[in-house]
């Protein structure tokens, strides 16, 4: 169970995660910034207390896993990489440049904290199910993480893999469903409704929750409650805002890539800060 002191620290690393993304996104003059702030509450909870790992030793054999399926979450996850101590900060300003290290979706092979490489949407399901399941047959404690998009949910190869992992048993797997509702041309009700993501992931043999995505302490809880289910894999639905904290994006009909003007930046900035203020009352 969190602290209130605990619960305070994990929501201004949800923040920063949000003021640095901002910052390369500003500084590149675009991105995936609906689905990188989604995810950022989450990713808090994960790097800020729920996953083993070392900054220092970034490969370890111990360490926890964390595999985004979903790679337009690439730069919120180098935000938080950052912000734990993988790499200086300032090389966030090189999101998506020439020569950069961190490219729009995640390369284990160019960024130093990263475990897999992903990007090719629902092809993370599969790979997270191969690491588990290596992890298990090694009699390893290792856990491993899949963050999965939602209108990603429309690939075959996650059923695939969910139904799977379930039969392997791979309750060392835990999968979070990014249910910001939208994808790249709108609305998941309009292109393809997803019904109860829940429910599917339950009828392949899946522990399931549905929780509020944006609240650090049933994240963290949902994540425990996960842990003490053995012999099958947990998936947790995070209910979840496209660009949350940056009111302009939340509202936007078009939100999965947007153009971002060194104004929009500073206004976005500003106003995460503010966000900032409130956490320390």
């Amino acid at each position: 169970m969190l602290n209130e002191e605990k619960i305070k620290e994990l929501k201004k690393f949800a923040i920063n995660i949000r003021i640095e993304s901002m910052k390369a996104f500003g500084n590149l003059g675009f991105g995936h910034v609906g689905g990188s702030f989604s995810i950022a509450d989450t990713l808090a909870v994960l790097y800020g207390d729920v996953m083993k790992v070392d900054p220092k030793n970034p490969k370890s054999e111990d360490r926890d896993w964390l595999i985004s399926s979903k790679g337009h979450a690439g730069p919120a996850i180098y935000a938080a990489l950052a912000l734990k101590g993988y790499f200086p900060l300032e090389v966030l300003m090189t999101l998506n440049k020439p020569g950069t290290r961190l490219p729009s979706h995640c390369d284990k092979n160019l960024t130093v904290g990263v475990d897999m490489t992903t990007g090719s949407l629902g092809q993370g399901s599969s790979l997270a199910v191969g690491v588990a399941l290596g992890h298990k047959l090694d009699r390893r404690n290792n856990y491993t993480y899949l963050i999965l998009g939602d209108g990603e949910l429309q690939e075959g190869q996650i059923w695939e893999a969910a139904s799977y992992a379930a039969h392997a048993g791979l309750d060392n797997l835990i999968a979070f469903v990014d249910y910001n509702k939208k994808q790249l041309d709108g609305f998941l009700v309009d292109i393809n409704k997803p019904f109860s993501i829940s429910g599917k992931f339950t009828s392949f043999g899946w522990h399931a929750q549905d929780i509020d995505g944006h609240n650090v302490e049933s994240i963290y809880n949902a994540i425990e409650e996960a842990k003490r289910i053995k012999g099958k894999p947990s998936v947790i639905v995070l209910d979840t805002i496209k660009g949350k904290g940056w009111k302009y994006c939340e509202t936007a009909a078009s939100n999965h890539h947007v153009t971002v003007s060194k104004e929009q930046m500073e206004e976005a900035i500003e106003e995460l800060k503010k966000q900032l203020e409130e956490v320390m009352i």
